[in-house]
C-alpha cells in the first residue's frame, strides 16, 4: 500500500491542501508516520503535542522527542503539560486531548487537526463496543471526519504504518502503558485479538465494512424516523401509538443527542414509564439521571432537568423590568383598558392597583389565592391541581406575590383581588430572556 498517495487522496477528497494543517503528535509510530507524511508532501503542518505527565519521566521523553524530530525536519512545534487535576482514566484523557486540539486549531486559526487514528485502531473501538452491546449507532465506528478532526490513516493498517516507518528510517518512542492490559483497549489488543486473527486474519476490514454498512443503515433509519419525531413531537398518545422497537428508538435518539449515558435497561424503563402513564390525567415524573427528570401524563410526555429548589426572591416595588432566573418581569403603566383580556394561558395580564409592593418567587407551603370570580381564598396547591398543571410545571412557575397570596400566576391565572374592574391601572408579563 502506498500510504503517501492514501494521505494524498484524502487531503484532496476534503479539499484541505490549502488549509493550515494540525497534526495531532505523540510520538509515537501512528502519528510519526503520518506528520512525516505531510511534511514531505510539502504543507508545512503544526506538530501540537499534549504531555499527560502521568508516566514521569516517559512523558518527558517523549515529548523531547517530539520537539527534537520537529527542528530536524523544520516543523513547527507547540505542546502543553496536561493539568493534574484531570482525572487518570481513558476518557478523562480523550476528552482533553481533543480539548487541547480544539484549542490549537483556535490559536493557529486552523480548520483542520488530522490525528492518526488507523484501521487496526478502528477495529478495536469496534470490537470494544459490541462488547459494549452498543446500538447501531455504536457500530458505526471511527468516522474520517468529525467537526474539524481528520482521519487520513484510517484505511492504512498498523502493519502498514511500520512498513513505512522501517523503509524512511523513522523510530517512534513507545508509550509503556500500551502494554498494561488493565485498560480496556489494551487487553483487548493483547488478548482478544489474537484470537479473533485465527478466525479472520482480515478481521480489520471484515470490521470496517460492518462500520460503514451500519453507517448506512444508520442514515436510512435516522431519515424514516425524523418523520415519525417530527409527528409525534410529545405527544403520548401518538408514542403509544408507535411499535415497541420505534418507542425505544425514540428514547435512545434523545439520549444520544443529549450527551447521557444510558444503557438498554435504562431506555426500556423510559418507554414504560410513558406507556405506563398513558392514562393517567395529572400524570406523574420519574428519575431518569441525578439531573434529569422524565414526565408523562396522556396528553404529554417531556424531559426536564432537576429543579432548582432555592428560593429566589426578587422585590418589585416600582415599575419597570426585573429579572428572574431566565425571566424577564414587566410592570408598567397601562395606556388603557383593552377590550378584549389576554386569556389565563399568556404570560400577560391587565390588572387594576392601588400600590406596587409586590415579590416576584416560586411557590412556597402555605401559599393561597383567590381565584378569578371568587370571593373566598383557597390553597395555591387546590388552586393549580383544579387547573390540572404538572407537578414539575408547578414547581417552576413564577408567581407575583403579596406576603404569602398570590397574585398573579404567571401563564395560569390571575387573582380576584386585582382584576380590572373599573380601569386597568398596570399591564404585567413575564417573558423568556433572549438569548
Amino acid at each position: 500500500m502506498n500510504i503517501t498517495e492514501t494521505v494524498k487522496s484524502f487531503l484532496e477528497k476534503y479539499e484541505l491542501e490549502n488549509t493550515r494543517l494540525l497534526v495531532g503528535f505523540s510520538g509515537g509510530y501512528d502519528s510519526l508516520c503520518l506528520l512525516d507524511i505531510i511534511n514531505k508532501l510539502g504543507f508545512s503542518p503544526i506538530a501540537v503535542h499534549l504531555n499527560h505527565n502521568w508516566r514521569g519521566s516517559e512523558s518527558k521523553r517523549d515529548e523531547n522527542f517530539c520537539r527534537e524530530f520537529c527542528r530536524k525536519n523544520g516543523i513547527e512545534f507547540y505542546t502543553e503539560i496536561l493539568s493534574d487535576s484531570v482525572a487518570h482514566t481513558e476518557t478523562a484523557a480523550r476528552e482533553a486531548r481533543y480539548e487541547f486540539f480544539e484549542k490549537c486549531a483556535e490559536k493557529y486559526n486552523s480548520v483542520s487537526v488530522l490525528t492518526a487514528h488507523n484501521l487496526d485502531d478502528l477495529a478495536e473501538t469496534m470490537i470494544y463496543r459490541i462488547i459494549k452491546g452498543t446500538g447501531i449507532v455504536g457500530l458505526k465506528g471511527i468516522s474520517e471526519k468529525r467537526g474539524i478532526f481528520y482521519r487520513p490513516l484510517l484505511d492504512v493498517s498498523r502493519c502498514d504504518i511500520e512498513t513505512y516507518c522501517a523503509e524512511n528510517n523513522l523510530k517512534g518512542v513507545t508509550d509503556s502503558s500500551n502494554e498494561d492490559i488493565k485498560y480496556k483497549r489494551n487487553f483487548i489488543r493483547h488478548k482478544l485479538i489474537p484470537l479473533i486473527t485465527e478466525i479472520n486474519k482480515n478481521y480489520p476490514k471484515a470490521l470496517k465494512t460492518l462500520s460503514e454498512i451500519s453507517d448506512e443503515t444508520s442514515e436510512i433509519v435516522n431519515e424514516y424516523m425524523q418523520k415519525v419525531k417530527d409527528d409525534t413531537g410529545n405527544s403520548t398518545q401518538k408514542f403509544v401509538k408507535l411499535g415497541k422497537h420505534a418507542q425505544n428508538y425514540f428514547v435512545h435518539d434523545y439520549f444520544i443527542r443529549n450527551n447521557l449515558d444510558y444503557d438498554r435497561k435504562k431506555i426500556t424503563l423510559v418507554v414504560e414509564f410513558i406507556n405506563g402513564n398513558s392514562s393517567s390525567k395529572s400524570g406523574s415524573r420519574a428519575s431518569v439521571t441525578t439531573d434529569l427528570w422524565i414526565f408523562a401524563n396522556r396528553e404529554k410526555f417531556e424531559f426536564i432537568n432537576s429543579l432548582n429548589t432555592e428560593n429566589i426572591e426578587i422585590p418589585v416595588a416600582q415599575e419597570g423590568d426585573y429579572e428572574f432566573e431566565d425571566y424577564i418581569f414587566s410592570i408598567k403603566k397601562a395606556k388603557k383598558t383593552p377590550e378584549k383580556f389576554p386569556q389565563d394561558k399568556d404570560f400577560e395580564a391587565y390588572v387594576q392597583l392601588d400600590r406596587i409592593n409586590f415579590t416576584l418567587r416560586h411557590r412556597k407551603d402555605g401559599d393561597i389565592i383567590t381565584p378569578l370570580g371568587s370571593h373566598g381564598s383557597q390553597k395555591l396547591k387546590k388552586y393549580l391541581n383544579e387547573k390540572k398543571i404538572p407537578n414539575h410545571e408547578k414547581d417552576a412557575s413564577v408567581f407575583l406575590c403579596s406576603g404569602n397570596e398570590v397574585l398573579w400566576a404567571a401563564g395560569i391565572g390571575i387573582s380576584n383581588r386585582i382584576k380590572v374592574v373599573s380601569k386597568a391601572t398596570h399591564v404585567i408579563k413575564l417573558f423568556k430572556k433572549e438569548g
